[in-house]
């Protein structure tokens, strides 16, 4: 009897065991592969980090050196390390809350150039005749440093938080405005016919099509964009001053506190590497899926 019919003569079990697939065992992973994954990730960064700290303590041990050792940094700006919400009031603060003030300016500026830069990127890349038009001026802009767009902002609104967030905005905008239009021209002609048959008007072509398979692009320039903007808010806030990480470090510089300083640029690029991370994480999130470049 072929199957069919056993099918058709089977009562409702019957056709359920007839399809059904063994159950697979649990998978288990062996405390030995999860303790060799773990000494695989994390004992050649280790290593790493002591090897340089090694080095810098026999380097600059000497009483006459101009750098501090990793034992003196300790001893002198410790409080910064293991204490990094204390609040004396005054503006005597931990490290803890100047990152968080230097992020809520990060946070607006990179948000808006976020904004901007997808749109203008995809009207780019749509149209040729905007791409000619923007291109070049685009490629001029963005070659202008961070910090010389300082004193038109401040100038302009008076203010040195909104200036801060205006160079945070100007200084990342650019590479998600480019990479955006790549993805945009890069997108297969296959998925444009298909917008013309299901007859998609613009608002849904650019959030049904467009955003998805530009998805990869766009998220390349959000990854630079927000290196950029930590960068860009850190020597901005140095001119500007404020509660932010980038005053903390030109008033330790001022004060001669070059322990605060080291520790003040570990928590700089801690914070950046999470940073990129979150917006990698998120990119590979939403384009789970789409064509990677």
């Amino acid at each position: 009897m072929s199957v069919e019919a056993q099918l058709e003569t089977a009562p409702a079990p019957a056709k359920a065991r007839i399809f059904a697939f063994p159950a697979r065992p649990p998978r288990t992973v062996a405390p030995a592969t999860i303790a060799a994954s773990i000494a695989r990730n994390v004992l050649p960064p280790a290593l790493v980090l002591g090897l340089i700290l090694l080095v810098w303590q026999l380097a600059c041990a000497s009483p006459t050196s101009s750098l501090p050792s990793p034992s003196l940094v300790w001893e002198q700006a410790g409080e910064l390390i293991w204490s990094p919400f204390f609040d004396y009031g005054n503006g005597d603060v931990g490290l803890a809350w100047r990152i968080m003030a230097s992020l809520q300016r990060v946070a607006i500026g990179f948000g808006l150039a976020a904004i901007v830069g997808v749109a203008l990127g995809a009207l780019v890349g749509q149209s040729v005749w905007v791409m000619r038009g923007l291109d070049p001026l685009f490629q001029v802009l963005r070659t202008v440093p961070p910090l010389a767009w300082l004193p038109l902002s401040l100038a302009a609104f008076r203010d040195s938080h909104p200036s801060a967030i205006f160079v945070i905005f100007i200084t990342a905008v650019w590479p998600v405005i480019i990479n955006t239009a790549v993805g945009v021209r890069n997108i297969p002609s296959d998925y444009r016919n298909v917008a013309r048959i299901l007859q998609l008007n613009q608002f849904e072509f650019f959030f049904r099509i467009m955003v998805p398979a530009a998805a990869p692009y766009i998220f390349t320039g959000l990854r630079i964009g927000v290196g950029l903007s930590w960068l860009a808010i850190v020597a901005a806030e140095m001119l500007t001053g404020g509660v932010g990480i980038g005053f903390f470090i030109w008033d330790a510089w001022n004060s001669s506190r070059l322990p605060d300083i080291i520790v003040a640029l570990i928590y700089i690029g801690i914070v950046g590497f999470v940073l990129d991370r979150l917006v990698a994480g998120i990119g590979a999130l939403v384009t789970r899926g789409t064509a990677q470049s």
